[in-house]
């Protein structure tokens, strides 16, 4: 039921630099009216509204730095729903 009492508030984790880390499941209304959902247990929302996928992060956050240069690192792609690669990012 969409507004039945949860035992406890939803937690919405920012990761500096990176997308805001949601628990889910989770379903997202778009700029258009139309809604998406993900029921995994954790959702990385982009932030920075780069992603090919979005509202889902697909860590292209991680592609640019501020300057507009090209970000050395792995440049691999990870899942774009599962946020435990960002989860790791925010302990570091």
């Amino acid at each position: 039921m969409p507004n039945a009492p949860r035992d406890r508030p939803c937690r919405i984790t920012p990761v500096r630099e990176g997308p805001l880390l949601v628990e889910g499941p989770v379903e997202v209304i778009l700029d258009d009216g139309s809604t998406v959902r993900s029921d995994r247990f954790t959702v990385a929302l982009c932030a920075c509204r780069r992603s090919r996928s979005y509202p889902w992060c697909d860590t292209s956050h991680r592609r640019r730095d501020r300057g507009g240069a090209p970000r050395t690192g792995s440049g691999h792609e990870r899942d774009t729903h599962d946020a435990s690669h960002a989860a790791e990012e925010a302990h570091e």
